[in-house]
């Protein structure tokens, strides 16, 4: 998975722009609970009052408030509070004024005259408290003074109609001293919630003596807090969707470098590394593995990073709201944690089996397309049909295997998030009834506690998804990872540009990648332009190992191959291989049209009259003229839409366009009749008499103009030398020919 996560390198601006984001997102959906709360507590309960401190006071109020403030804390409110009356103010100012407080008109009164936060909560502190005193002497018993509490009162068993206030200014220091700390006990005995929510009602009815509008002031401060939070809503609405481009961009881009460096690596592959990953998983590899990384970088960008964001943020906020009930959230965490755990153990050696049972699949799939028509000949479709049905029900089975266990994820964890809210409002409910905390807290620790196990939840669907993105990962990386056998020399030479094509075999010896015995031995001779030399030997004698080693497709294991005498191992491949031109025993033809084919060896440097030539040569002239649309007439995949002797001469007629010095010829002309393969050969003798030509046979007839030919026998040379000079020479040679020809033809 590491490795992977290298090839993020090229999107790490992307993904800081992503997680600055994220920050954007997760701050905007931490903000919201808090604003809900005050839209409940202030905007709905205290009528859009926000705290204890008075925006406005009748002075009679300013002194009994007086009473209960000792020198410090009246020194405060003095120099934070203003009075204005109809005398003192402009004519501007009084009407301003007046339509907010129209009690202005009767009497003096006391405004609020700073803006400073730090000053009002200073004040809030003990001015609370203070108007709760008064509050209490006047009658206004608030909610959670008990009737022990209101039996305490000292003023309660005063005559109907005495003034408490008149009654406190004429006592002595020392009982108004005891009155005050009585009073003071009671009040600290409530909590701060209760002691503000009281003041604010005191305040409230205080607002209405003056004439303010509540109603107004109420619904202005709820539109004033929804506005706020619409605007925050868009934010995180804004940031949420360019964390999904962003992370669209970013999965997609990293899927494109991923199949692009896995194509080049595939493309450099010699045939030792083909054969440690079959087509079929190398397909899969570089199709539904990369689909899996795709979709968890999406999750990754948009849930990893957002998730612990989410969830720190939200543990801050709810202990800020509540600790009491932090514990909640806990048993939450713990209980999605256990099940992310338990469903991880189970999944995870199910996704390391689905991919390769996605593997099996494909290969199935692709063995009978490419091989239909010998299934169809021998009657084997029920055969396959029962193969891809078990390779098939294995696939299926897991998958609904994992299918099952993630669907019982979802249910479990509302089941447990629903579990979360019953608890919390249990909780909270008897705080709210002890006056701990308000309705607002509660809603808000809610959501808070829902926002940190939703961060648990994704962090969750993550874990599910990580295993097989892992597998899929480390799939990948086996690809990319794997050391070629074949590569540029880190010093390579330059070929001489007046080489003619000499090849010169030197005690070669070669056998494949782990195997114990050598498939060559000692192979030694000289391949010279303007000749032909051939190769013929028994079935599996090590004919066509021996050229793929000219184009190192295979490595020698001992000896030197020469090109012009330059050690072939010390040339650049992409040089070698452009003096080759190469066809193979079975004629491969790309998508597109005929022409294209023949171009493919040297694309636009291939000129019309090249292409022509080669051609002729090739004898597929007669065939392109027949039909429709010529040269432009379609291949289809693989050249299934030509026949094999067609496709042959199509790869020969490319060969030969490229214009090599040295052509090698691999059985490539099995599937051509006697007539054509004579007729291609005295054209290729005539055009191409200055190259160097090997050619792979199993019929004499085709090798036996050669000047040089190389009979092989079990990976060792037992013959070299002419037609005629093999027949007195050479048993195996004359055996092979013997099997083909009558002994008059071969003496003619």
């Amino acid at each position: 998975m590491l490795r992977i996560f290298k090839e993020f390198k090229p999107f790490v601006v992307f993904i800081g722009i992503i997680i600055v984001l994220l920050f954007l997102q997760a701050s905007s959906e931490l903000a919201l609970p808090d604003y809900m709360s005050n839209i409940i507590n202030v905007g709905i309960q205290q009528n859009g009052i926000e705290n204890a401190v008075p925006a406005v006071m009748k002075t009679d109020t300013m002194e009994k408030i007086a009473f209960f403030l000792n020198q410090d804390e009246r020194k405060i409110v003095e120099d934070n509070y203003r009075l204005i009356d109809k005398e003192t103010l402009s004519q501007k100012e009084y009407e301003s004024f007046h339509k907010k407080y129209p009690s202005l008109e009767k009497e003096k009164l006391y405004i609020l005259d700073t803006d400073s936060k730090e000053e009002i909560e200073r004040m809030n502190g003990f001015l609370g408290k203070a108007i709760l005193m008064v509050a209490g002497i006047e009658g206004d018993i608030p909610q959670g003074m008990t009737s022990e509490n209101t039996e305490k009162n000292p003023f309660a068993d005063l005559p109907a109609g005495t003034d408490p206030f008149m009654v406190m200014k004429n006592l002595p220091p020392e009982q108004m001293d005891a009155v005050k700390a009585q009073m003071d006990e009671q009040i600290n005995a409530l909590p701060d919630s209760i002691i503000d929510q009281g003041a604010i009602q005191y305040i409230k009815s205080q607002y209405e003596d003056i004439g303010v509008n509540i109603r107004k002031t109420q619904s202005n401060y709820i539109l004033w807090i929804g506005g706020l939070m619409l605007l925050i809503s868009l934010g995180g609405m804004m940031a949420s969707i360019s964390v999904g481009f962003l992370s669209a961009r970013v999965s997609s881009g990293l899927g494109r470098n991923l199949r692009d460096k896995i194509f080049k690596k595939v493309t450099a592959f010699s045939n030792g590394e083909f054969n440690d990953f079959s087509t079929a998983s190398l397909i899969t590899r570089s199709t539904n593995d990369i689909q899996q990384i795709q979709m968890f970088t999406v999750m990754l960008l948009r849930m990893v990073f957002y998730a612990p964001i989410l969830g720190a943020g939200g543990v801050i906020r709810a202990l800020r709201t509540n600790t009491s009930m932090a514990w909640i959230v806990a048993v939450g965490v713990m209980a999605i944690l256990t099940l992310v755990i338990l469903l991880f153990s189970v999944a995870m050696p199910k996704f390391k089996k689905l991919q390769k049972l996605v593997d099996k699949v494909n290969r199935v799939m692709r063995e009978s397309l490419a091989g239909m028509l010998v299934i169809r000949a021998f009657n084997t479709q029920k055969f396959e049909e029962k193969k891809f049905d078990n390779a098939n029900k294995d696939l299926t089975k897991t998958n609904l295997f994992v299918s099952r266990i993630m669907t019982t994820m979802m249910p479990t964890m509302m089941l447990i998030m629903n579990g979360i809210t019953l608890l919390i409002v249990w909780i909270g409910a008897h705080q709210i009834n002890d006056g701990a905390i308000q309705v607002g807290d509660m809603m808000a620790f809610m959501q808070y506690a829902m926002q940190i196990i939703m961060s648990f939840l994704m962090i969750s669907m993550i874990s599910i998804m990580l295993p097989r993105a892992s597998v899929s990962a480390q799939r990948i990386s086996e690809v990319l990872d794997k050391d070629l056998t074949i590569e540029d020399p880190t010093e390579p030479k330059e070929l001489k540009k007046s080489g003619k094509g000499v090849l010169e075999f030197k005690n070669v010896s070669f056998k494949y990648p782990g195997a114990e015995e050598c498939v060559l031995e000692n192979i030694s001779f000289t391949a010279k332009p303007g000749e032909t030399t051939a190769f013929i030997g028994s079935t599996g004698s090590g004919k066509s190992t021996l050229v793929n080693l000219i184009p190192r497709f295979y490595d020698i294991t001992e000896g030197e191959i020469l090109l012009d005498g330059t050690d072939i191992r010390e040339l650049r491949l992409h040089d070698l291989r452009e003096r080759i031109g190469y066809v193979p025993q079975k004629g491969i033809l790309f998508t597109g049209n005929i022409e294209s084919n023949i171009r493919y060896g040297k694309n636009a440097d291939v000129s019309d009259e090249d292409m022509q030539k080669a051609i002729e040569i090739a004898q597929a002239k007669e065939f392109i003229e027949q039909k429709e649309e010529g040269i432009l007439s379609e291949i289809a995949q693989g050249g299934t839409n030509v026949s094999g002797g067609q496709r042959q001469r199509l790869s020969i007629a490319r060969a030969l366009a490229k214009k090599p010095e040295v052509f090698i010829f691999d059985d490539s002309f099995s599937a051509l009749d006697f007539k054509t393969d004579a007729a291609l050969r005295k054209a290729m003798g005539e055009e191409i008499k200055d190259r160097t030509v090997l050619i792979v046979a199993q019929r004499i007839s085709t090798i036996m103009n050669a000047e040089n030919i190389v009979v092989l026998d079990e990976g060792r040379i037992v013959g070299m030398g002419t037609h005629r000079e093999l027949l007195k020479n050479c048993d195996v040679y004359k055996q092979i020919a013997l099997s083909q020809l009558s002994e008059e033809e071969l003496a003619r």
